[in-house]
């Protein structure tokens, strides 16, 4: 470990000529970054660009192919997340490391190194009573890390890292699982610390509201290669976006279409789901839904939403309520879907709409192929007429494949989520239900699904969209509800609300 002057305050690292190669696959080529001590510097780029090798090899995760780390002036070997450790190296990533059974006293005192066999805890109260007088946040060390909400956990896994002396941080995506205040909060504290020279940030991010407000200067990954990098405060957000994508074609924005007169499409009366230890996941959900209207709901995860989505598509069975469209029961089995219209895209498409190792062209007739005119006698299916509608819906759609015979597991995460919204969309669509459609996906792939959605909507679809996204949210939706503990405590047109007070009310209050 360096010594104590140097280990209290900020860190400067540089990469010069880092270097990942994995066979004849080049992750990272030639990247030279500079984060100055006190700073707080955003990594850019999409899936995919290197951000996470580029991270791994700077805390040992992976060995570089070539290039090296420079900690304060002076090349480092670090072989392992041990030796980033003893150089005040720290990383808080997008999954919690801590004990769920654990109190938030005792994570911090067993992540250190040279933890007794015996803990003194009368000794270890009082100097963890000292070090947080010296922290410009709290959480309550009493209380096991499972009962603590996500933005307490997220100031324990930092608190855990200055507690290790670990003064340069690296952020992976650390406002995920946070409601926009708990973000703000936390970015603004760190802030703060980067401005009094006491710890360095390197946070990867793709909230550029995020990036302009809190951080000094950004670095730009494109397929592992730096394209380009500045400062922060003065780059426009159309600046940063053209260096993560080139010269990709990214297509315009749906305009909204007013519309009239309209009328309740869906509706859901006191619906009631039990998780699966038998206790309650959802529980007096009531909402409507118009035709050419879209329903955000927004929420920290783990607040009910998935478990909404999946009694709405039939994967979690309803413990009481009702689901009703244009007035009529709808039970959730494939046959009603196609009589009342019901389509939708849920999370992680290739797990849950998809048989990966079956065709584009056979899980785009998964609606259809019992039906005319793929389908003759009700059970003949004729691979002509199948074939036809999936190159159809292909180039009309923008997926892009090699062939309508690829397996569906060989496309990127965007064309899968667009080959399976072209067969949700192939036919007239009355309900359309989203979940988390763009998570992870390239800037031309969120464009082209965000349009699609709103294109739905304007063709008089009543959609429900539920995502944890909420610049997504305030883009796309007509009004806002707010999931909180498996039930909606809050529903506002999105024009009479704003992200303050969304915020409040996913946090609870």
């Amino acid at each position: 470990m360096s010594d104590t002057s140097q280990a209290r305050r900020a860190r400067s690292l540089e990469t010069r000529g880092m270097t990942k190669t994995f066979g004849h696959f080049t992750a990272l080529g030639d990247v030279s970054i500079k984060v100055e001590a006190g700073s707080f510097h955003a990594l850019l780029g999409e899936n995919g660009a290197g951000k996470s090798t580029l991270v791994k090899c700077i805390m040992g995760f992976y060995s570089a192919t070539r290039g090296e780390v420079v900690l304060d002036g002076q090349p480092v070997t670090i072989h392992s997340p041990k030796d980033a450790l003893a150089y005040g190296i720290g990383m808080v990533y997008q999954h919690f490391t801590l004990v769920p059974c654990l109190t938030a006293a005792e994570n911090l005192v067993i992540s250190r190194a040279d933890v007794p066999a015996v803990i003194d805890w009368a000794k270890e109260r009082k100097a963890l009573g000292a070090f947080m007088e010296t922290m410009p946040f709290r959480v309550p060390l009493d209380t096991q890390v499972s009962q603590l909400s996500a933005g307490e956990k997220q100031k324990l896994e930092i608190l855990k890292l200055l507690y290790l002396d670990q003064r340069f941080m690296i952020l992976d995506e650390p406002t995920s699982v946070l409601t926009p205040g708990e973000a703000d909060e936390m970015l603004g504290l760190l802030r703060g610390m980067t401005e009094r020279g006491e710890i360095t940030v390197l946070m990867i991010s793709h909230k550029f509201r995020e990036v302009k407000t809190f951080c000094d200067h950004f670095s730009v990954l494109r397929r592992g290669r730096l394209t380009g990098e500045g400062d922060a405060r003065t780059a426009s957000v159309e600046e940063m976006s053209r260096m993560m994508i080139g010269d990709t074609e990214v297509r315009a924005r749906a305009k909204r279409v007013p519309m009239k007169e309209r009328t309740d499409v869906l509706e859901l009366a006191g619906l009631l789901a039990e998780d699966e230890t038998g206790l309650p996941a959802i529980h007096g959900v009531n909402l409507k839904v118009r035709g050419g209207e879209i329903v955000g709901i927004a929420g920290v995860s783990g607040n009910g939403q998935s478990a909404l989505v999946e009694a709405l598509s039939g994967q979690r069975p309803l413990s009481d309520g009702e689901i009703r469209i244009r007035g009529e029961e709808f039970q959730p089995t494939r046959g009603n879907f196609y009589r009342f219209k019901v389509f939708g895209l849920p999370e992680e498409p290739l797990k849950n709409a998809a048989v990966p190792r079956m065709s584009v062209s056979e899980n785009i007739a998964f609606r259809t192929f019992d039906k005319p005119p793929i389908s003759s006698l009700r059970w003949w299916m004729r691979p002509g007429p199948m074939k036809r509608k999936a190159q159809e819906l292909i180039a009309r759609y923008n997926v892009k494949t090699t062939s309508p015979e690829a397996a569906i597991e060989t496309l990127s995460g965007g064309n899968v989520q667009r080959a399976i919204l072209a067969r949700e969309l192939s036919s007239d669509v009355d309900v359309l239900i989203v979940a988390n459609p763009c998570f992870g996906l390239d800037f031309a792939s969120v464009a082209d699904i965000r349009s699609q959605i709103m294109e739905a909507r304007n063709r008089g679809a009543a959609v429900l969209l539920v995502s944890e996204d909420l610049d997504e949210i305030l883009e796309l939706a007509d009004r806002v509800a707010v999931m909180s503990g498996g039930t909606i405590s809050y529903v506002s047109p999105i024009e009479e609300t704003d992200r303050n007070t969304i915020g409040q009310h996913m946090a609870g209050h």
